[in-house]
């Protein structure tokens, strides 16, 4: 008979860590932007109407102009080793790799879109035997656009497997103790000369989806009042959960509540998405004499075009404009070691289970 540990060795060789996040176009040229739009925008979960309008949006509108204009973005932002999300998301999966190594368990990093895809990930795990897969999609809050794509991509991808792997997926871990600590220990040092306001800007989503995450089918009244409060009938909502993590960070940060807020960026086009949009609520801010602002992007684990250049370049430019002084980006959390240790607790914590 097999001793404890013995019989951890060999389960351990049977173990594999998944990282999901969503992507970056290759280089900065058009084409590649141009592909990674088209991917991402071709799914329902990204474009929720008709396959009809859906094609045609993305054709006739979407795809002709966009893609240079996200180009152009990407130039400004680009390291020398190439994109920063793809960057920061291998630099994290290497320190992951380091806790692990011990433990004998492999950690690999797969994107939705782009290098480095989901299916060259499972790959290989497939080929150091993996046959359960502790799966992290790198995105705190849920949405149907990511947590759910990622989920949906990563089904798919074993689906036809002879020998299915055991899946244990993390759940979105907004309000978990540990995530909150790491924005803190990163966050705190842009606190220390007292900004005039903190504002928690989130990646927004339509409206329309967040309606159908309403499992009552009547709590949501897209004002936002609906989701200042986490609770049962709305706890798939990802406006509640992303106030619920602002509150968490802004309780542990130890702010006044008249001194930050939450804003919404990202948005695509002219449907009505969740509200504030973060531009119109930094004109607003320095309308109300607000000169410095810090801004954290919690739905950013890694920083991406997003947070660099919508937020750090066009954002901190379009609040000069509007009457304010600064405007001051805290970084992801990328491989800080503290979100480093977070991750590594988190995953040994499901290992566990």
């Amino acid at each position: 008979m097999l001793n404890s540990n013995q019989q951890s060795v060999i389960s351990n060789n049977h173990i594999g860590i998944l990282l999901i996040n969503l992507g970056t176009p290759d280089t900065t040229h058009t084409r590649d932007a141009r592909a990674f739009l088209r991917g991402m925008l071709s799914s329902k979960r990204f474009l929720d109407i008709n396959p009809i309008l859906r094609w045609l949006l993305l054709n006739l509108v979407i795809l002709p102009f966009r893609p240079r204009k996200t180009a152009n973005a990407l130039k400004k932002i680009w390291l020398e080793d190439g994109s920063p999300l793809l960057v920061h998301s291998q630099k994290l999966k290497n320190a992951l790799v380091e806790k692990f190594t011990e433990d004998k368990i492999p950690v690999e990093l797969g994107m939705l879109l782009g290098k480095n895809n989901l299916k060259s990930a499972v790959d290989r795990l497939r080929r150091q035997e993996c046959d359960r897969i502790i799966v992290l999609p790198m995105f705190p809050q849920y949405s149907a656009t990511t947590h759910g794509s990622a989920i949906e991509a990563l089904y798919n991808e074993i689906l036809h497997d002879w020998d299915i792997p055991v899946i244990q997926i993390i759940p979105p871990f907004y309000s978990d103790p540990r995530f909150i600590e790491a924005w803190a220990k990163v966050g705190s040092p842009y606190l220390v000369n007292e900004p005039d306001h903190v504002l928690f800007s989130y990646h927004s989503l339509p409206v329309k989806h967040i309606q159908k995450s309403d499992c009552s089918g009547t709590w949501c009244k897209n004002d936002n009042a609906c989701c200042l409060e986490l609770v049962n009938e709305n706890r798939n909502c990802y406006s509640a959960q992303c106030f619920q993590t602002a509150k968490l960070l802004a309780g542990r940060l130890n702010l006044e509540t008249e001194k930050w807020s939450v804003s919404f960026q990202s948005r695509l086009g002219n449907a009505e998405w969740i509200k504030p949009y973060t531009e119109q609520h930094l004109t607003k801010l320095a309308e109300q004499g607000v000169k410095k602002v810090v801004v954290f992007c919690p739905s950013f684990v890694v920083d991406n075009l997003e947070t660099l250049e919508e937020i750090e370049i066009r954002a901190a430019e379009h609040f000069r404009k509007s009457g304010g002084e600064k405007l001051t980006l805290v970084p992801s959390l990328n491989y800080h070691p503290e979100w480093v240790a977070a991750l590594t607790s988190i995953i040994r914590q499901q290992l566990a289970g």
